[in-house]
């Protein structure tokens, strides 16, 4: 296989702003999105977060998809209303929070003209189902989305020194499958659906667990943890999954505290989604400097460096 080029932005190098006119839709609330969405949030932009009626997220503590169960929900200290019609989700953005949308995107994206679009559903792995018409800034997450194909930009999502760099040209690192390391364990911290089917939960988020103990049914069939530890996360009951699906999240820390504490993954991958931004409305305005792109509300507080950076191969 050909070698390629991938550009890449540190988004750690941010300092200054560049304008969105409008909102900014995020797709998924879970772990990641809201992540996205605090970032962009921080950054001055309107957040429109679009979820479904009844969430599938894993880490509902952390997550604005919670908003759709309990109406409102805060995530790292920014306020989210579910909103079921334009006037709430006027009312909600107007007074500063993030509305998290869940009746729909594509006749609300036709009436708000969103200004960008992030995909946070990690949809790619299986299916990329972006394109560039969706909005005027189309950014995909993780793998599978290709730059200039599917979107505008992609972040990268696999954990390391790339987490969180926006690539221009091409795609993220491949699906490795192997979640990430939470005090040496990975793939025995994740429990995984035994059969397709809808899921009865047996555990809450934030209990404590042993090794072999029943977390959940799917199907009728049980679903055991395989270490000791707190549930991070957990599918809602209702929500239908398939056999090897993830169910269910458990932190070998033992901390409940933790449940409640946001990834430092969805901390740099949205850093990586407001730099992205920045990046392609800098271009956009084909100004050599970020700080020219001016003039209109909503400030994104996100510089990419935009000095060469040496080709990195995944």
């Amino acid at each position: 296989m050909a070698e390629k080029d991938i550009a890449r932005f540190d988004a750690s190098a941010s300092t200054a702003r560049a304008i969105l006119p409008s909102p900014v839709f995020v797709r998924g609330g879970g772990d990641l999105g809201s992540g996205v969405a605090v970032a962009l949030h921080r950054a001055g932009c309107q957040v429109v977060v679009i979820e479904r009626p009844w969430p599938t997220a894993l880490r509902m503590p952390v997550a604005f998809a919670s908003a759709v169960i309990h109406g409102v929900w805060s995530v790292d200290g920014v306020h989210g209303r579910h909103v079921v019609d334009r006037r709430s989700l006027d009312e909600a953005l107007i007074c500063g929070e993030v509305a998290v949308w869940s009746v729909g995107e594509a006749e609300l994206r036709v009436e708000l003209k969103p200004a960008a679009l992030i995909d946070a559903r990690m949809r790619g792995v299986s299916r990329a189902d972006l394109n560039l018409e969706l909005a005027p800034y189309v950014v995909g997450l993780g793998p599978g989305h290709v730059a200039g194909v599917h979107c505008h930009a992609v972040v990268e999502t696999n954990r390391g020194p790339h987490l969180g760099e926006v690539i221009l040209d091409g795609s993220a690192a491949p699906h490795t499958g192997i979640p990430g390391a939470v005090a040496g364990v990975d793939e025995a911290r994740v429990v995984r659906s035994p059969t397709a089917g809808i899921v009865m939960r047996v555990c809450e988020i934030g209990d404590a667990v042993k090794p072999g103990e029943i977390v959940a049914f799917v199907g009728g069939t049980v679903a055991l943890s395989l270490i000791g530890g707190v549930v991070r996360g957990l599918k809602l009951n209702g929500v239908r999954v398939q056999q090897g699906q993830k169910l269910a999240d458990v932190d070998p820390r033992g901390d409940r505290e933790l449940c409640w504490q946001p990834s430092d993954k969805s901390g740099k991958v949205g850093a990586g989604s407001v730099a992205a931004l920045a990046r392609l409305v800098a271009d956009a305005e084909r100004s050599p400097d970020i700080d020219a792109a001016v003039g209109i509300e909503g400030a994104l507080s996100a510089r990419p460096d935009r000095s060469a950076h040496q080709p990195w191969r995944p």
